[in-house]
């Protein structure tokens, strides 16, 4: 991971005057969505790179230990290996950027990764997950929990009643304990942006969670009627870009909920080297959120390598 986010001093002139112009949003974000993708061996190099941003998540209520372990194997091997021999990349070491779970599955998929032999982290969800209304004290005590048990990312939730209020120095104040508890762990800060009311509402909550110390924003629980859209995306961006002019830190980004398709992760990375360049499509910079998204990127490189679709059987499950 990138060097932690230091954060700065609470500071609402940074957002006091803040409007986000929608309708110009909108159109950018349209434009993402119209572009014509990328072709056959220039695919699948950017769909390998795509494995590589994916932190593979199980956040069902079903989740079992020996449900983690297959996880675990496949953000290790998440591509069949004669498709990367066949692609001459089978000596990259291509994995998915981390596992994300419970708190209570944190142990299990640490043990499952060390068995593997690999050092992906563990990410894991917290502060009363997705919807961000249990007790300060109960939250903080979770990112603890989490961390002790070898959790080395925290992916918390806000509470949303904060930024629908205008609650910003509190909002700033809640982030800033949650970076506490972290300790040497990355702190990833979840917006849930469906239910932040307006694009000008997600700038300002983006600013405010990296003026408290946040290493990444990320767009939602994926739990939410709306999650990762391009127009939030694009508002999300350049409130980074606007942090690193203003402070020189760099701020990870992390869509997700709803994407599911390899299509959709072309257009994902196309977005941030357009918004903020070639320095944030690395691990450290940027993930997706994803639980279906592998299966599609693998049978798009199975049909590149062979010419045809894969049947149901012919790759492995996560």
């Amino acid at each position: 991971m990138a060097a932690h986010n230091p954060g700065t001093e609470f500071d609402l002139s940074w957002i006091s005057k803040i409007q986000v112009n929608q309708p110009a949003v909108l159109r950018r974000a349209e434009q993402i969505q119209a572009r014509r993708m990328v072709k056959k061996e220039w695919q699948a190099a950017w769909l390998l790179k795509a494995v590589t941003f994916i932190d593979l998540t199980t956040l069902s209520g079903d989740g079992t230990s020996s449900n983690i372990q297959r996880l675990c194997y496949k953000a290790k091997y998440p591509i069949r290996e004669d498709l990367l021999k066949a692609l001459n990349v089978h000596d990259r070491d291509i994995t998915t950027a981390a596992v994300c779970v419970y708190p209570a599955r944190v142990c299990d998929a640490v043990e499952a990764l060390k068995a593997a032999g690999c050092d992906i982290p563990v990410a894991s969800v917290a502060t009363g997950f997705p919807a961000g209304q249990t007790h300060l004290k109960t939250r903080l005590e979770e990112i603890r929990l989490a961390v002790e048990d070898g959790a080395k990312e925290i992916d918390v939730v806000i509470n949303r009643t904060l930024v629908l209020t205008g609650q910003w120095e509190a909002l700033y104040d809640e982030v800033r304990q949650f970076r506490k508890a972290c300790g040497e762990a990355h702190l990833k800060t979840i917006l849930a942006t469906g239910e932040l009311g307006s694009l000008t509402n997600v700038y300002k909550a983006s600013m405010i969670a990296m003026m408290a110390g946040s290493d990444f924003i990320k767009t939602s629980t994926g739990k939410e009627t709306v999650n990762a859209t391009f127009s939030v995306a694009v508002v999300m961006l350049r409130a980074i870009r606007d942090f690193f002019w203003k402070t020189g830190n760099k701020v990870g980004f992390k869509p997700a909920g709803g994407i599911r398709t390899a299509k959709d992760s072309l257009a994902w990375l196309s977005l941030i080297k357009e918004e903020l360049g070639d320095e944030w499509l690395k691990p450290e910079l940027f993930r997706i959120g994803a639980s279906a998204l592998l299966s599609d990127i693998e049978r798009q490189i199975y049909h590149h390598v062979t010419g045809r679709y894969a049947a149901y059987h012919d790759l492995p499950m996560s």
